[in-house]
């Protein structure tokens, strides 16, 4: 099977564009008429290999669209075949409305939707998947949707979190890296070629300030490059070595501010994804497996295969977090009182709404220390370049006979 890129146009004469897998051109040509949708021209797809080549990525946001709307046209009472006919053809993006275009096939040729979907594995996940294939069995697909949209909202929200949470720190980390560097690596010498030439003593922070200088003049390249280079050099093996890779993720969960927060972003993606199948009907291990491939950090996940161990060997989901050693006691409690009561879902949603909140907190908090730190660190530069330049200077003065 090759793949075409093609042209076409709908029943309303709107133009469409895309690509298809299709066993030859007449195959597209068939494809595209049981879509309504009438072939212009076509050409084969030359397949791109190699490290470089670029693949077309379906964002987050196109999928909340796609469920919302799906969601919206089940209520309606649109058959399924004919709403999905309708999202691809108003789709913007072309990787998507080829990923639609596909979908639509697969369920007119007798596939269930979920089936279709699986067909796409870059596209939907696991969690979409298993909510979907439940919810054919239970007959209700427009209640699967609203909870993959409300999942897939939370999800694009916390990831907006994290983003806030890691990159803010970087740039300012940059920003202060790249200034201190040109300080010391060509303002600073300038100054101090005038005060060698003071005949006198002088001060530990002048000295220590040529010194300083000195040493950023002959290896500022090297004091840019180390930093990128550590960051390239650990995501290298992070990605190649397992081993290594949990080492870095244990050493991140013991530092005193962002272990604490990648801790509760985890616990709430966690909580979050685990609470939406079990709500959906998916079994609990199934639930725990889908949820656990959400958590990042691979202490955490770690950590949750062992609950996963506990669970399948008789232990309530309680005493399986309890004893995986990963989760606070808090967590513990509430999931404890929600197996009790009956209502695991609503302590789960109550659990994710908490660290989602708590994440909230602790990344503005990060992010009010870091700018008084950030000034800190510069005013204590200039201050120590002003007293190391001035204080030779003043002391030269004093040693003038008027």
């Amino acid at each position: 099977m090759d793949k075409y890129k093609y042209r076409a146009v709908n029943e309303a004469g709107r133009p469409i564009r895309g690509v298809l897998t299709a066993a030859n051109e007449t195959d597209l040509f068939n494809q595209l008429q049981n879509s309504s949708l009438e072939l212009i021209d076509c050409s084969p797809v030359k397949s791109k290999t190699g490290a470089f080549s670029l693949r077309k990525k379906v964002s987050l946001r196109e999928l909340i669209q796609f469920f919302m709307n799906l969601q919206q046209m089940q209520g309606a009472g649109i058959p399924l075949l004919d709403a999905l006919a309708d999202l691809r053809d108003t789709a913007d993006k072309d990787a998507f409305r080829d990923v639609l275009s596909e979908l639509y096939r697969d369920v007119s040729e007798g596939s269930a939707l979920s089936e279709a979907m699986a067909n796409h594995p870059r596209v939907f996940g696991n969690l979409e998947i298993s909510l979907i294939a439940s919810s054919e069995e239970s007959g209700d697909l427009q209640e699967a949707c609203r909870q993959l949209v409300s999942y897939l909202k939370w999800v694009d929200a916390m990831q907006v979190r994290v983003r806030k949470a890691t990159r803010y720190p970087m740039i300012l980390l940059a920003v202060v890296l790249f200034t201190v560097t040109i300080m010391m690596g060509f303002v600073v010498p300038q100054i101090v070629d005038f005060i060698r030439n003071l005949d006198q003593e002088l001060p530990f922070s002048t000295t220590s300030l040529i010194a300083t200088s000195d040493f950023f003049a002959a290896h500022w390249l090297w004091v840019l490059l180390v930093p990128i280079v550590s960051i390239i050099a650990i995501i290298f093996f992070s990605r190649t070595s397992d081993s290594f890779a949990y080492r870095v993720d244990a050493l991140i969960l013991k530092t005193p501010i962002m272990g604490e927060l990648i801790r509760k972003i985890n616990i709430a993606r966690f909580a979050q994804t685990f609470g939406a199948l079990f709500q959906g009907g998916i079994e609990i291990l199934k639930a725990l497996d889908a949820a656990t491939n959400t958590v990042g950090n691979r202490v955490l996940r770690e950590g949750l295969e062992n609950v996963q161990r506990y669970v399948k060997s008789g232990d309530s989901l309680s005493e399986a977090l309890n004893k995986s050693g990963e989760f606070p006691s808090m967590v513990v409690r509430m999931v404890r009182v929600g197996e009790e009561s009956g209502g695991l879902t609503n302590v789960l949603n109550q659990v994710s709404e908490f660290y989602t909140n708590d994440v909230d907190e602790e990344v503005q908090k990060v992010i009010t220390m870091i700018e008084p730190s950030l000034t800190a660190v510069l005013g204590g530069m200039i201050l120590w370049i002003a007293v190391g330049v001035f204080g030779p200077i003043y002391s030269s003065f004093e040693n003038i006979d008027f």
